[in-house]
């Protein structure tokens, strides 16, 4: 699971070599056909010569790549970013030939820095826009006049180009923050439905196993019943005596044993269950601290409510997403959590408060989406070494939700006097799965 992990958050974002060659070549086509059709189809004067000879640099570098590396290769950050470093470059000496910023096709310089953007760490974007605009001020004003017609020059205002450069630059900028950002959730979202899936696929194992074994108690049953028949006509038969008795008679009783044994694998996917099943609320809550582990920390529950207290089947999802929450709670509370059970005839309540600092603002808005944590001075991250994904409260809170929960998290006013969490049931939905005999009773 560590190794996935890894492949998910490290090598999600790598860009495929096969995937910038194969851009290369496009803007290699381009860049050709534009040259062509401005020189002989426009009639303008370009220099060919040295603008082919910037295109060929493009081509032998692909071709170089496609027969130095395999083309499933997925390049490190340092290859990938000099890479689109050498784009920018060489698109710069395209334009410098063919009039700078003057040239509508500076444009361009926009599609490396979105590459980078949604393959490439923030850090080296932003290097990659810092090239392109120290380029970009160059071209401004030194170039070659713009391809126009014989005995013609095309004067362009210094307030237009001074434009365009701006245009560049804040058009640069605010890619790289918006294409780096929607990759950034993207990936997220990825990874937490491929953990999702991990954990489905796991599950559906578990059910498999339920089929096997119920699928070997059956087959195990007729050989174990003759076993047992065996056993037990052995014992009427008074001239076995002395050790060979005793042989018998502990064959017979593991026999016995074996069939409770299978009897008990053949009704694992049974889903009927007893009145022992149901739990009441404020046991469920003991329950809940007793598996959250507090560390020292004081924790309280006060019950309140109207009417008898709601009983519940002890269903896994309410368990551990009421866990992860305490587990929460106590991981910043200075001194105390405070569990407050409230119940009536429509609804049941649950709040989960502690004394800390409370959540930050910046993902109050934002907390139980996947991989959204701000838990590097918990203490229970300070204890494990790790302040953990995120995906904690997020998986707690879809469990809830399923057992038919609305959650809704807040800081308790003043700020910084504690975080406060609110799980609401309908009574129906809470009490739903109890026993037939706890209903009725």
């Amino acid at each position: 699971m560590a190794d996935e992990g890894l492949y998910l958050g490290e090598h999600a974002r790598r860009l495929r070599l096969d995937t910038l060659v194969r851009l290369r070549w496009l803007a290699v086509t381009g860049q050709s056909a534009a040259l062509l059709v401005t020189h002989f189809l426009l009639g303008f004067q370009v220099p060919l010569g040295w603008a082919f000879t910037a295109v060929a640099a493009s081509a032998w570098l692909n071709i170089w790549l496609r027969l130095r590396y395999p083309v499933n290769l997925r390049l490190e950050d340092k290859p990938a970013f000099y890479l689109l470093a050498y784009d920018i470059v060489q698109l710069s000496c395209l334009l410098f030939l063919t009039g700078g910023l003057q040239n509508p096709f500076a444009v361009l310089f926009l599609a490396p820095v979105t590459i980078s953007a949604v393959s490439l760490p923030w850090k080296r974007t932003f290097v990659l826009v810092g090239l392109m605009v120290a380029l970009a001020s160059l071209l401004a004003f030194f170039h070659l006049p713009l391809p126009w017609r014989a005995g013609q020059t095309l004067q362009t205002p210094i307030l237009l180009i001074l434009g365009v450069w701006l245009a560049l630059v804040l058009g640069s900028v605010f890619v790289a923050i918006y294409a780096s950002r929607v990759a950034e959730e993207a990936r997220l979202l990825a990874q937490a439905l491929s953990a999702t899936e991990l954990v489905l696929a796991r599950e559906q194992h578990l059910s498999q196993l339920d089929g096997v074994a119920a699928a070997i108690a059956h087959e195990m049953g007729t050989p174990l019943a003759t076993i047992n028949l065996v056993a037990r006509e052995l014992q009427k038969n008074r001239e076995v005596t002395g050790s060979l008795r005793e042989d018998i008679n502990l064959l017979a009783q593991e026999t016995q044993r074996c069939r409770a044994i299978l009897g008990k694998l053949s009704s694992l996917g049974d889903e009927s269950h007893s009145m022992w099943d149901d739990v009441a609320l404020t046991d469920l809550l003991r329950e809940v601290i007793q598996s959250a582990n507090p560390f020292g920390v004081k924790v309280t529950v006060k019950p309140q409510g109207q009417g008898p207290e709601p009983v519940s089947r002890r269903n896994p999802g309410i368990l551990y997403g009421l866990e992860n929450i305490v587990e929460n709670a106590v991981d910043f509370a200075t001194a105390e959590v405070r569990i407050e059970a409230e119940w009536d005839v429509s609804r049941v309540r649950v709040s989960i408060t502690d004394d800390g600092p409370g959540f930050a603002q910046d993902i109050l808005n934002r907390l139980g989406e996947p991989y959204v944590t701000a838990r590097p001075g918990a203490r229970r991250a300070k204890s494990e070494g790790s302040p953990g994904l995120g995906l904690g409260m997020f998986v707690a809170k879809t469990l809830l939700e399923r057992s038919g929960a609305t959650m809704t998290m807040a800081n308790v006013e003043p700020p910084g006097h504690g975080a406060a969490i609110v799980i609401l049931w309908s009574r129906t939905a809470f009490e739903r799965e109890r026993s037939p005999a706890e209903t009725t009773g």
